[in-house]
């Protein structure tokens, strides 16, 4: 049922609280798995007529980030307004907290503020790509972060090679186990972009046929945690008959390793996530059961975006379509090998790699 009296109030207030330069202050990293929302299709969020810009084009940038409650949403945010600083603009930031349909009503909003740049990172692909096709309609210029909309024409899309994480991760896991054994999946379906970590993972598998899989996919209403999906999973499989548990991201890799240690089972189970970040490879680190993680390279992301941004509306010519961001396999030799006085979690900052003496792998 459409709740038009309340979707009117959601825009006006919206709306409002862009006129000015506002930033939503980030808040403490979960301790959970994010609230992601149901996949939404394009359709399903798109108005009949999009919405005009009102008047000249401002001089402030916007940003529509489709997260911003965890780690990785902060480093995104930390990335931009490094950036943002440097170049010495003006700008608006706004959080859909994983929901497509408010995050493409952000949109809406400012695509009436008429930016000079939009930048987006994305809930979900196929949900916003409606939204993100009506500012670039409207004649705004459009940058993504950590996602490719296949139906859209923005200047500049960049993110890290999802598929090849997941393969890689399940790489690992077969060769740790010999080749043969039960493996769990901890998967993340709720978007186009996560989901490639699972088939990448998967396309791997027709390579072991002697790896069985058990499966949990994330339940986005919270009614199952990340870690009791996994309890779940080694009650079902009692000691010996576990390898390893691959995971879609980080958070299920850390709340998976830590049940496995009070059940007993930390030597016994591998568990592989994809992110990176200080919270992770401080858990790796210990040398528990979390052996590898995949650091994407998050501020690296939004901060080369704006630049791009910059080169792009100064009429320049280096402006790429697509962009592969880094991707670096961490495990706990690799951060035992960092030299005094870097901080580990600080790599996906332009130079930095050099001082960690860390190379990409995908």
């Amino acid at each position: 049922m459409q709740k038009r009296p309340f979707y009117i109030l959601v825009m006006l207030l919206t709306i409002a609280s862009l006129v000015g330069c506002t930033v939503s202050t980030p808040t403490a990293a979960p301790t959970k798995a994010p609230d992601v929302a149901a996949p939404t299709t394009a359709a399903a969020v798109a108005p009949t007529t999009a919405p005009a810009p009102s008047g000249a084009k401002s001089d402030k940038v916007a940003v529509s980030l489709g997260w911003q409650e965890n780690e990785s949403g902060q480093r995104f945010t930390q990335g931009y307004e490094a950036a943002f600083k440097e170049l010495g603009w003006d700008y608006t930031i706004s959080n859909a907290n994983y929901d497509p349909k408010l995050q493409s009503e952000q949109i809406d909003a400012f695509i009436k503020l008429n930016p000079k740049a939009l930048f987006v990172t994305c809930s979900d692909p196929v949900g916003i790509t409606a939204a993100v096709n009506r500012a670039i309609d409207a004649g705004i210029s459009v940058f993504t972060s950590d996602c490719f909309l296949a139906g859209a024409k923005a200047i500049t899309m960049n993110a890290s090679n999802n598929f090849g994480m997941g393969y890689y991760t399940m790489e690992y896991i077969a060769k740790k186990i010999g080749g043969k054994g039960t493996v769990g999946m901890v998967g993340l379906p709720n978007n186009e972009t996560w989901n490639l970590r699972e088939i990448g993972a998967r396309t791997v598998l027709k390579n072991y046929p002697d790896i069985k899989v058990v499966y949990w996919p994330y339940d986005s209403t919270g009614a199952v945690t990340p870690r009791q999906g996994i309890e779940q999973m080694m009650t079902a499989n009692p000691k010996g008959t576990l390898q390893a548990i691959w995971s879609a991201w980080d958070g299920a890799a850390m709340e998976g390793a830590l049940a496995a240690k009070e059940a007993g089972r930390e030597d016994e189970i591998i568990f592989t996530g994809i992110d990176g970040g200080e919270r992770a490879f401080e858990q790796i680190q210990t040398g528990g059961a979390f052996k590898l993680s995949m650091a994407q390279s998050i501020y690296w992301m939004s901060y080369m975006d704006a630049m791009w941004a910059k080169e792009y509306l100064d009429g320049g010519k280096m402006i790429p379509r697509f962009v592969v961001a880094p991707v670096y396999a961490v495990d706990k030799a690799v951060l035992d090998a960092v030299p005094s006085g870097v901080k580990a979690s600080d790599y996906d900052i332009p130079g930095m790699p050099l001082k960690l003496n860390w190379t990409p792998v995908l």
